[in-house]
């Protein structure tokens, strides 16, 4: 098993930027890929960006367009999400996952997901 916990949260004005961070325990040698998606009310979970945990490969979100940055510090077993120039759009709730065998924008493809952080951006 592997527990996520997402932090880093919270209200921000458009234009701003929030630094989204998901602390891995538990079997996490099993990790092959972290991701982060979101989901705002009413719609369905979309696809934020992913990580290849060994090698630090990236994979972005159409709408990212280079606002997004996401790393990892393995030694912590830590995963970010640096957002900038955030938009009211980029509204939701962030979820951290955690993929034992894919890199991948599905979230069928991830075992473990975190509880989420809410992300608020003001007009």
């Amino acid at each position: 098993q592997v527990q996520l916990v997402e932090s880093g949260g919270g209200l921000v004005q458009a234009g701003g930027s929030l630094i989204l961070s998901c602390a891995a325990s538990g079997r996490t040698f099993s990790m092959y890929a972290m991701g982060w998606f979101r989901q705002a009310p009413g719609k369905e979970r979309d696809f934020v960006a992913t990580i290849k945990w060994s090698d630090s490969s990236t994979t972005y979100g159409d709408f990212v367009k280079g606002r997004f940055t996401v790393s990892r510090d393995n030694a912590k077993n830590m995963v970010y999400l640096q957002m900038n120039s955030l938009k009211p759009e980029d509204t939701a709730v962030y979820y951290c996952a955690a993929s034992r065998r894919y890199i991948s924008s599905a979230p069928a493809r991830y075992d473990y997901w975190g509880q989420g952080t809410q992300v608020t951006v003001s007009s």
